[in-house]
């Protein structure tokens, strides 16, 4: 498999993810999957490429949400930064709750027997409206 290839997103998730904003009823091409798998991989390699210089400019080597977030906005893709910020913040505030969660249920590991009603051990992964 070639460099180019290994950098695109997987076109069976491209097909997914087009198949679910279309009506039941509609076809997809390969060749419209495919172009809609170069596009969505530039798009994300453009994105992510200017996160990375922002992170390189400031001595930094992890690029974060924020930085995501940033090049979104300098890019003019503003609706899709406030869209990945809501997120963002709504993701790290889950996460937040289940680290909680997770020491509490720990704490009281030894003292209290999980019961039908107990929220240890329920945590799962959030879903988020972007409001479109």
């Amino acid at each position: 498999m070639s460099d180019e290839h290994e950098k695109m997103l997987p076109i069976a998730n491209v097909g997914r993810m087009m198949k679910k904003i279309l009506p039941p009823s509609a076809k997809v091409s390969r060749e419209a999957k495919e172009r809609m798998q170069q596009c969505a991989s530039e798009f994300i390699c453009f994105v992510t490429g200017e996160a990375s210089d922002r992170c390189h400019k400031e001595n930094r080597k992890t690029v974060n949400g924020d930085d995501i977030c940033w090049a979104l906005s300098s890019l003019g893709f503003d609706n899709y930064s406030e869209a990945m910020l809501r997120y963002l913040q709504n993701f790290r505030g889950f996460e937040r709750e289940n680290a909680n969660q997770s020491n509490n249920c720990k704490a009281n590991s030894g003292e209290v027997e999980k019961d039908e009603g107990s929220i240890c051990g329920d945590i799962s992964a959030p879903s988020f409206d972007f409001g479109y």
